[in-house]
């Protein structure tokens, strides 16, 4: 459908006769046959829809219709996304037409799109073999990591999809947790982070869900996230115990994607010459063979 021009050069305002003109600019734009009407012998005066035929697919009276095409009435929040679908409207003019009948925090929230890792990024991940390197999506979910990540935190592999997120394991992985030699110091400093990284998204559903999931599981979760602290990305030192090289002391660097796309590169490296640099390079060597890559098609929803 193309886009009516009273779209053009308008700016959205709560008044009842422009969103009844908005309502018969795209009504003047369908056709029966693009809503799957019948079709019909008798002439029709209008170029493109009846007012009756917009009311019958919004489920809506005519005389309601025409009233809000009038602009005698104010729309109510409930008819708005029936009158969308059926206008056909796309994403800005359902954007619009909300503006206009001062309901725009009415309107339903699109769902997100899957989460998916660039594939440079990918690429960069297999090219740092003896470097852990992982990127973490919105609420801190494991999109990708690399060999050597694998290494040192565990085969992500093994754990579902739906529980592969950071904080998750954090607090409920007994043995992603006993690995931390600073476990509380980490696990707030992840807390915040994850308040950081939905602050955007404050009403997305699944952080409600996993909020709701640790603040019942964890006391000390309920807690930090009270307190309401962020942080962004930037830079620290980690303290791990790792079963099989024993302690480690890595310097974590993050960097959020350019692209907007709110994910996040972590990258975990020992100081050259160090004890931690040989058991990181010992440690990514005796598992080389058994761990593989997180690919970019494992990115979760």
């Amino acid at each position: 459908m193309r886009r009516p021009d009273i779209l053009k050069g308008m700016t959205p305002a709560s008044d009842a006769r422009r969103f009844g003109s908005f309502l018969k600019a795209c009504r003047d734009q369908l056709t029966p046959q693009e809503c799957g009407l019948p079709p019909s012998d008798s002439p029709r005066r209008v170029p493109g829809l009846r007012r009756e035929e917009v009311a019958g697919l919004a489920s809506i009276s005519v005389d309601y219709y025409t009233r809000l095409e009038r602009g005698q009435v104010r729309a109510s929040a409930s008819v708005l996304g029936p009158l969308a679908r059926a206008l056909r409207l796309d994403e800005d003019q359902q954007r619009y037409l909300y503006e206009l009948a001062g309901k725009a925090d009415a309107r339903p929230r699109r769902s997100r799109p899957a989460q998916r890792v660039r594939p440079s990024v990918a690429r960069l991940l297999d090219q740092l073999p003896q470097t852990p390197a992982v990127v973490l999506g919105r609420r801190l979910d494991v999109l990708a990591w690399n060999p050597a990540a694998a290494a040192l935190y565990g085969d992500f592999a093994s754990i579902p999809a739906a529980g592969r997120n950071y904080v998750r394991l954090m607090f409920t992985n007994p043995a992603f947790r006993a690995m931390h030699r600073n476990w509380e110091h980490d696990a707030r400093d992840t807390v915040a982070a994850l308040r950081m990284a939905a602050a955007a998204e404050p009403d997305d559903p699944e952080l409600a869900r996993l909020v709701g999931e640790l603040s019942l599981r964890d006391a000390d979760f309920r807690t930090w996230w009270a307190e309401q602290r962020v942080l962004g990305a930037g830079s620290g030192t980690k303290h791990y115990h790792h079963p099989l090289v024993g302690d480690l002391t890595l310097d974590c660097d993050t960097w959020n994607s350019p692209d907007g796309g709110e994910q996040r590169l972590m990258i975990l490296t020992a100081e050259q010459g160090s004890p931690s640099q040989d058991k990181l390079r010992i440690l990514t060597s005796w598992t080389a063979d058994h761990v593989d890559a997180g690919r970019p098609e494992g990115s979760t929803p």
